[in-house]
């Protein structure tokens, strides 16, 4: 199944970062966020990939364009490039397909710019800066189980800040860091799609996807939602970028199971 991955947008909270770099290349460990979220899908089977480009695309093309030698120790003369020796494998059975969809445009308009890269069956779209342990076997499965468009898994948003749990007195008597906020679940991405959602986009630069079709789609009866409890968490801010390179350096990292 194709895997649409928006990777466009400008990061703005977390150009502290990396002020050079779209925000699906900043890296987790050694590797962009964006290679960690391919590296996933492929675990499940679906290798064939439509990346939306936007945002300094450029580094994106480059990274890909240069991949072997990003990836895998080498030994080159200098002086005759073609003279170019491999010394490690990689895994990657890839087909990566690399799409200019404009630099303002919304990810509506992105998502409808790369339909003629889509066939006729189902697909998959997801964010390029946001890592989840979600079983996509079971996502696929519900989704063809009730026959709507659209399908979007629906995660618990991680808390911003500690929480503190105290007595009347203000002795604290629990407190945790970065909680799961309790309550209603927001749009972790994962999604999965019909053709027919191609009928509710359209090429407009300012179409964001989840607003004007997402509720036109809700409206139609057309939408829903498979319920992720496991490790979902984005990419937006710095103290994301340490958490998520935190859990990965300490081998923790919910969703590496390549």
């Amino acid at each position: 199944m194709k895997v649409i991955i928006l990777a466009g947008g400008y990061g703005t909270r977390i150009r502290d970062v990396a002020e050079s770099l779209p925000k699906p290349m900043i890296s987790i460990g050694s590797y962009p966020i964006l290679w960690h979220i391919m590296k996933y899908y492929a675990y499940w089977g679906h290798t064939d990939f439509v990346v939306c480009l936007g945002y300094k695309g450029s580094v994106i093309k480059e990274f890909f364009l240069n991949y072997e030698a990003h990836t895998r120790d080498f030994t080159i003369s200098l002086g005759d490039s073609r003279n170019l020796e491999y010394h490690t494998g990689h895994a990657e059975d890839w087909s990566v397909t690399l799409a200019e969809t404009g630099l303002e445009a919304m990810t509506g308009a992105r998502i409808k710019r790369v339909q003629k890269y889509i066939g006729d069956s189902d697909f998959m779209v997801t964010y390029g800066d946001a890592v989840g342990n979600v079983d996509l076997d079971a996502l696929l499965r519900f989704h063809r189980s009730h026959n709507k468009v659209l399908t979007v898994t629906g995660v618990s948003p991680p808390g911003r800040f500690g929480e503190l749990m105290s007595d009347n007195s203000g002795a604290v008597l629990e407190f945790n860091e970065k909680p799961q906020v309790s309550g209603g679940r927001i749009s972790g991405g994962f999604f999965v799609c019909r053709r027919e959602l191609f009928d509710y986009l359209n090429d407009r630069e300012d179409l964001v996807f989840e607003k004007g079709p997402m509720n036109a789609l809700v409206a139609a009866d057309q939408v829903m939602m498979y319920g992720h409890d496991g490790f979902w968490h984005p990419m937006d801010t710095y103290r994301d970028y340490q958490l998520l390179n935190g859990l990965w350096e300490q081998g923790n990292a919910a969703w590496r199971v390549w």
